[in-house]
């Protein structure tokens, strides 16, 4: 704006000039974000609505019932975009808050504003370090394996649940996940990396669809007892009520992640010994389709 003559204007020589972003002090990445962003290409890239069954979501949430929710106020850590928000508004809680820290909440809020029902608010933000003045029952499905830190995701969960009110989760489990852990991780490794759409439609789709056949196949054989020794087995007969876009979108999401981990039953004992908040004769750690582990229980 001033000339180098005007009386004010101070002329550096022989310095270098700084560019404006050079002298902006560097804010570093949430450790979670590119993980929330890659999972959001996802849950943004589905057809409105939940991509989940009410029996699906009824199993996750055992031992919880509607009952449990029912006139509560409800909190979900980590929404996506809102599929499991969707169903659990139909058990009629008093209020329902979903939180995420990715841009899946674009989705979520569509979803849940064609819903019909207003008791319910969303939030954009890191659910590790989020501060609430509780609420009376509190759960993250999916969602602890996929933090840098799953314990610190726990500690909020915890620390967002009231006196006396109820907390439950879900993870993959170490155990029962060995085709994965050998097989489909070091693909995520270099999958994650990839634009979503190659990811999700070279990648994911031509690799689900021997496990579909897999899948569809047990669940049409008898019942036999030599089959349970099969990989994936009670998850197979699972999963093998869905259709084809289920398997993969279950695919994409084990690939479009920078970050999963497998959780062994003793990781998840030591967490709910180490919070002097939890009433330990309510814990349970219960294992689900031999592949995942559901675990709750009450604060004091």
């Amino acid at each position: 704006m001033f000339g180098p003559h005007f009386p004010g204007a101070i002329r550096r020589r022989g310095l270098p000039k700084r560019s404006f972003r050079e002298s902006l002090p560097s804010i570093p990445m949430n450790p979670d974000q590119r993980t929330a962003e890659a999972f959001a290409s996802s849950w943004n890239n589905l057809p409105a609505g939940s991509v989940y069954t009410r029996d699906q979501v009824a199993d996750w949430f055992q031992p919880l019932t509607a009952d449990d929710i029912r006139g509560r106020r409800v909190l979900e850590l980590g929404c996506g975009n809102g599929s499991l928000m969707l169903h659990v508004l139909c058990w009629s809680p008093l209020w329902l808050d979903g939180l995420d820290l990715g841009s899946a909440v674009v989705s979520a809020k569509k979803n849940l504003a064609a819903s019909g029902r207003i008791n319910w608010t969303l939030r954009q933000e890191d659910l590790t370090s989020y501060t609430s003045e509780g609420y009376d029952v509190v759960y993250s499905i999916g969602v602890l394996h996929h933090l840098k830190d799953p314990k610190l995701g726990f500690e909020s969960v915890i620390r967002n649940t009231v006196p006396g009110g109820r907390f439950h989760c879900w993870v993959y489990a170490k155990e029962g996940n060995v085709l994965i852990r050998w097989l489909v991780d070091p693909i995520r490794r270099i999958a994650s990396r990839f634009p979503w759409w190659l990811t999700k439609y070279g990648l994911a789709t031509p690799l689900v669809a021997p496990y579909f056949i897999y899948a569809k196949l047990l669940a049409a054989l008898p019942k036999w007892s030599l089959l349970r020794r099969l990989p994936l087995y009670e998850y197979s007969l699972w999963i093998a009520k869905r259709e084809f876009a289920f398997f993969r979108h279950v695919a994409f999401d084990q690939l479009v992640t920078p970050q999963t981990v497998y959780i062994a039953p003793e990781t998840i004992d030591a967490w709910l010994k180490s919070s002097p908040r939890i009433a330990q004769e309510s814990t349970y750690i219960a294992m689900r389709n031999g592949n995942s582990w559901k675990f709750g229980g009450r604060v004091r």
